[in-house]
C-alpha cells in the first residue's frame, strides 16, 4: 500500500519521503505544483491543495497511511481538519501527525494552539495515530546565518530556559520509522505521542558560543528583545506571522522547550544512533 506525505516539498517532508524510499516503502507526495517538485524515481506525485477537498480525495485513493504536515499559514487549522475528515471518508485511519512540543502549554501562540486542536480531533475521532511533537528546528538557523557571519550576533531571542533543538533530518527519519511501523502492523496500534528533541539544551548564550567556536571568533547574544524581533520579521513575512513568532519567542523565554525524562534515550533507541548535535549542524551551515 501507499503512504501519502503532505508538505512533501519542505525540509521535513522531503526527508520523510527520502527515508520512506530507503526503507522500501511506497510514497506519494502531495504537492501544489508538480513542476517544482523534485523527487527520486519511484515517488508518486499527487497534485492539489490542502483546502481543496476533491484534490485530497484523489490523493488519498489507494492510500493506507498518512503523514500530515501543515505549514505555518493563516488557515493551518482549517487545512488540517479538512485533511483529517477526508482521510476518515477514505478509510485512512493510520496517521502520523507533525505537531509541536508543548502544544498544550503555549496556549496563546496561534500555530501551537492550532496544532493542539488537531491533536484533540485525532484523539477524539479514534485515529490510529502517532503524534510527533518536535522542539525548535536547528534548520531554522539557516535564516540567520548571514546575520551571524556578517554582524557577529546571534539574533534569535530564545531566552535562558533552554531549547532542545532537533535536526529536521532526525525528524524525517523518526517519522518514516513510525509510518512504516503503523503501515506494517497487522493490528491497530494505540495512539502515541513522541517528543522530538535534540541531545542538549541550548540558551541564546549557548547558541552564540557554538557559533563562536565554529567560526573561530566571538559571536554575541544581544538579549531577548521580542518587540524588535517582531519588527525585523515583518520585513519579510506577514504581520500576523511575525506576531505569532513573537508570542512563541516569549514562551521560549518563560517556558523553554524542555524534554521529559527519557525522551533523548527513547529517540536514540528508535534511530539506533545518537541524535545530531547543534554544533555539527552549525558547522554544516558554515560549510
Amino acid at each position: 500500500m501507499t503512504i501519502l506525505v503532505t508538505g512533501a516539498t519542505g525540509n521535513v517532508g522531503g526527508n520523510v519521503v527520502d527515508q520512506l524510499l530507503k526503507r522500501g516503502a511506497k510514497a506519494r507526495a502531495f504537492v501544489r505544483d508538480p513542476a517544482k517538485a523534485e523527487f527520486p524515481d519511484g515517488v508518486e506525485i499527487a497534485q492539489g491543495d490542502m483546502l481543496d477537498a476533491d484534490s485530497l480525495r484523489s490523493a488519498m485513493s489507494g492510500v493506507s497511511t498518512l503523514f500530515l504536515l501543515n505549514g505555518v499559514v493563516a488557515d493551518e487549522f482549517t487545512q488540517a481538519l479538512i485533511a483529517l475528515n477526508v482521510a476518515r471518508e477514505a478509510g485512512v485511519n493510520r496517521i502520523v501527525y507533525l505537531s509541536v512540543i508543548h502544544s498544550d502549554v503555549y496556549v496563546n501562540v496561534p500555530h501551537f494552539a492550532g496544532k493542539f486542536g488537531v491533536e484533540r480531533m485525532i484523539e477524539a475521532t479514534g485515529f490510529e495515530a502517532t503524534i510527533l511533537r518536535p522542539a525548535y528546528y536547528m534548520d531554522n538557523e539557516i535564516t540567520i546565518r548571514e546575520t551571524v557571519v556578517e554582524h557577529g550576533i546571534y539574533p534569535m531571542p530564545i531566552g535562558d530556559r533552554g531549547l532542545a533543538m532537533i535536526d529536521a533530518r532526525d525528524i524525517g527519519e523518526i517519522a518514516a520509522i513510525e509510518l512504516i511501523r503503523r503501515e506494517q502492523s497487522p493490528d491497530p496500534l494505540p495512539l502515541t505521542r513522541i517528543n522530538l528533541v535534540g541531545p542538549e539544551m541550548l540558551t541564546g548564550a549557548d547558541a552564540a558560543a557554538v557559533w563562536s567556536e565554529v567560526l573561530g571568533r566571538t559571536i554575541v547574544f544581544p538579549g531577548n528583545d521580542t518587540a524588535g524581533f517582531e519588527q525585523n520579521l515583518r520585513q519579510f513575512m506577514p504581520s500576523w506571522m511575525a506576531y505569532d513568532m513573537r508570542q512563541m519567542s516569549e514562551r521560549f523565554q518563560s517556558e523553554g522547550m524542555i524534554p521529559e525524562p527519557g525522551d533523548v534515550e527513547r529517540l536514540t533507541e528508535l534511530l539506533g544512533r545518537p541524535l545530531r548535535t547543534y554544533r555539527n549542524h552549525v558547522a554544516e551551515l558554515i560549510g
